[in-house]
């Protein structure tokens, strides 16, 4: 049986881990809270680790979802790193949202230690993780992404090789630059129809059907409209991920105003005490500047 270990057990990694059991991989997992990982084995069974170096001892596979490039670098090169337990020839996918740079400089170190390296951050949110209907953009070499993609199949709808490795770091960034803008578009639209008396049910419904439909706008506008934001992607995560583009941006010469703009209101937003909304939040502020 191929054995798998997932590092990281937060909204994504749980459901995410749990697919692979169900998809019948022998699973181990690590997660820092360890209540995480007990939960996580009376729903799913397999084994637990009390370190990621634990974790990565006889696994074929070795996922991550974590949530910064400083934790990314603490669970694969830390002092008890998933590369001090990993056997020849064992493939370290990282699905945690990094920047481009931080996924070049594992790929190079895990190839000197003739491991392989994903870099594959995914899109979905929770309930594409949930339900296993997830994207997955990837960077890395060809052979290494054939052998892990069977076992990511478990937990996503879509995968992609995208490139060499930091590709799929690269990709991601472009997926949270549309999201930016496509609901700060969504939440200027559903605010406007609100300040001009109509039926906002009836807009979106009508909207949805022409040009300007999303999957923002088929997920999120009814929520929005009833000023519901306790679920989904959190704006911590969203200004983190804007953060990461706006530097790689910086790097590369391009110019991303309404980007940058964007990033601009979700400070606003955490400043109204948001910083776990979810990202359609944005909303909520137009709703507060509205009634000054």
């Amino acid at each position: 049986m191929t054995k798998c270990s997932f590092i990281g057990l937060g909204v994504m990694g749980y459901p995410m881990a749990g697919h692979l059991s169900k998809a019948g991989f022998d699973v181990c997992v690590f997660n820092r809270t360890t209540e995480k990982a007990s939960q996580w084995q009376q729903e799913y069974g397999g084994k637990i680790a009390l370190s990621p170096v634990e974790a990565a001892q006889d696994a074929d596979y070795i996922f991550a979802c974590v949530g910064r490039d400083a934790d990314v670098r603490a669970v694969s090169l830390g002092d008890d790193g998933a590369l001090h337990g990993m056997k020849p020839g064992a493939v370290f996918v990282d699905h945690t949202t990094t920047s481009a740079d931080l996924a070049t400089e594992l790929g190079a170190i895990f190839t000197s230690h003739g491991l392989g390296f994903l870099d594959a951050p995914v899109s979905g949110g929770q309930a594409g993780a949930e339900t296993g209907q997830l994207t997955i953009m990837i960077g890395g070499d060809e052979l290494v992404f054939e052998k892990a993609a069977p076992a990511m199949q478990s937990y996503a709808k879509s995968i992609r090789l995208m490139g060499n490795v930091g590709a799929g770091q690269l990709t991601k960034m472009v997926n949270q630059i549309c999201i930016a803008g496509l609901l700060e578009g969504l939440s200027e639209g559903i605010y406007f129809a609100e300040k001009a008396g109509l039926d906002i049910s009836a807009v979106i419904d009508v909207i949805s059907k022409g040009a300007a439909q999303s999957w923002q706008m088929e997920n999120r506008a009814d929520t929005m409209a009833r000023d519901e934001f306790d679920f989904g992607f959190a704006v911590d995560w969203m200004r983190k991920d804007l953060g990461i583009a706006l530097t790689e941006a910086r790097n590369n010469g391009s110019h991303l105003p309404l980007t940058a703009l964007v990033d601009q209101f979700y400070s606003e937003v955490q400043q109204m005490g948001g910083n776990r909304w979810d990202t359609s939040s944005l909303l909520a502020r137009l709703n507060k500047l509205g009634s000054k």
